[in-house]
């Protein structure tokens, strides 16, 4: 389905079941179709299910607008409104966990339910007051090193269907890195820990215990910082966690959901 956003970009989604919302942000330059055993597990669960392509991924719309964070906030909020959701719960994987910060930083995190970051640090960018950034990126190399290929998300392969889908995606509509590079550098620039600290909904950190990307360590950290923080670490799973281990992922988000 299409959402044409207020400065008139379509953007792409899928919204399947009834019930609680749940909306499903994938990483920078993943497709919605990232989450599908997640989209399967929660619809038979009695779940509303919507899982959305920002802009220049996906099957959304490639352009050179908005290519911030702030706007991505703004795009959550306007489909949010859009689709008349009530107290969602907010999933994010990678970028998709800082859109989500971004939404809570403009809007704050009153009007949701709960919120799941995945294996995304609040701050991308090391220094002396956070060690847990993104592989070895510091402010001697940045934005340079975003350049770089970042090598492999992942620990294990995902899972088959999920796999076919993203990969019938990309051959579609490819993904075009240096169109987004803006975004991935205003990503990399921000530092969402004060936005984490005035949170007030309950909150869970999942890492992968082997990302290629981010220390797991990360993960106790951040929730520490919140007045509702948790955290699980899943072990035998890099980045993108929902997809090498769905099963086990799918676990431990219902568990949260429903405590």
């Amino acid at each position: 389905m299409k959402f044409i956003t207020s400065d008139k970009v379509s953007l792409d989604y899928s919204d399947v079941g009834v019930g609680q919302p749940i909306v499903f942000l994938a990483g920078f330059g993943a497709s919605k179709e990232i989450w599908h055993a997640q989209a399967i597990f929660f619809e038979a669960r009695q779940f509303r299910v919507i899982q959305l392509d920002v802009r220049n991924q996906g099957l959304a719309q490639h352009t050179v607008k908005g290519l911030r964070m702030s706007r991505m906030a703004k795009d959550i909020a306007e489909l949010i409104a859009s689709l008349g959701l009530v107290k969602p719960i907010l999933v994010g994987n990678s970028m998709g966990a800082a859109c989500i910060w971004a939404y809570m930083s403009l809007y704050s995190d009153q009007q949701l339910a709960k919120v799941v970051v995945v294996d995304q640090s609040p701050k991308m960018i090391a220094d002396e007051t956070w060690h847990y950034g993104f592989k070895d990126l510091d402010w001697t190399n940045f934005p340079i090193q975003l350049r770089l290929d970042f090598g492999r998300a992942t620990y294990r392969k995902i899972d088959t269907a999920t796999n076919e889908l993203v990969t019938a995606i990309k051959q579609q509509q490819p993904f075009d890195r240096e169109l987004d590079l803006p975004l991935l550098v205003d990503h990399a620039f921000q530092d969402w820990r004060d936005v984490i600290r005035q949170s007030t909904r309950p909150y869970l950190v999942i890492a992968g215990k082997k990302s290629p990307y981010f220390n797991p360590e990360f993960a106790e950290a951040v929730a520490q910082m919140g007045a509702d923080g948790h955290f699980e670490i899943i072990e035998e799973a890099g980045h993108i966690v929902m997809a090498e281990q769905s099963g086990l992922f799918n676990q431990v988000l219902l568990t949260f959901i429903e405590a």
